[in-house]
């Protein structure tokens, strides 16, 4: 069934709406809560709480890409209830790891400050990514969005580790020097 038409089952508050989200994006989100969570029943209960809360968002939202909006609320499920489960065991310790690597390139302290600053960095990222070519840009949302190991990104790619972490160093130094141009605020 083509995105446009699970939209409208939603939209029409049909049940079906689910169960074909589930059929064409269960894989796709279990994907993204498993790298995040990495526990079955973890991951299982992200995945039905992703549908609900895309059940409560449509209407009133209707999203331009299902799959990306599907997807970031799979995400941010997901990372919410890692924090709640409040374990770096969990994951083997991908969360925590990628985000300790990002912390040379984006402050993580949480000011009323920063929490404002949030969009225009935003912004800023999705501009670097975009000027990003497809390899390094693949690898970098595998690692930093979708939580992928250095290991699963080097067989997923038919890399070695030592090439992916080389590349991900090098991308993060891009990044760095792109958000110190802009202006951005980087704690080092």
């Amino acid at each position: 069934m083509e995105d446009k038409e699970i939209i409208e089952l939603y939209l029409m508050r049909s049940e079906s709406a689910i169960n074909e989200t589930a059929d064409k994006y269960g894989a796709y989100c279990h994907t993204i809560a498993y790298n995040i969570l990495q526990n079955n029943s973890d991951t299982e209960e992200a995945v039905s709480d992703t549908y609900m809360s895309a059940w409560n968002s449509i209407p009133p939202h209707i999203p331009h890409c299902f799959r990306a909006f599907i997807g970031s609320i799979a995400r941010n499920i997901s990372l919410k209830k890692y924090r709640f489960l409040n374990t770096q065991m969990r994951g083997e310790g991908q969360v925590s790891l990628a985000l300790e690597e990002l912390s040379e390139c984006i402050s993580s302290s949480k000011t009323v400050e920063s929490e404002v600053d949030n969009t225009e960095l935003a912004n800023h990222l999705n501009k670097f990514l975009s000027d990003l070519k497809g390899l390094d840009r693949k690898i970098f949302v595998k690692r930093y969005w979708y939580l992928y190991s250095v290991s699963d990104i080097a067989k997923d790619m038919g890399f070695s580790e030592s090439k992916v972490k080389s590349n991900l160093h090098r991308t993060r130094k891009k990044l760095r020097i792109y958000l110190e141009k802009e202006g951005v605020n980087i704690e080092c």
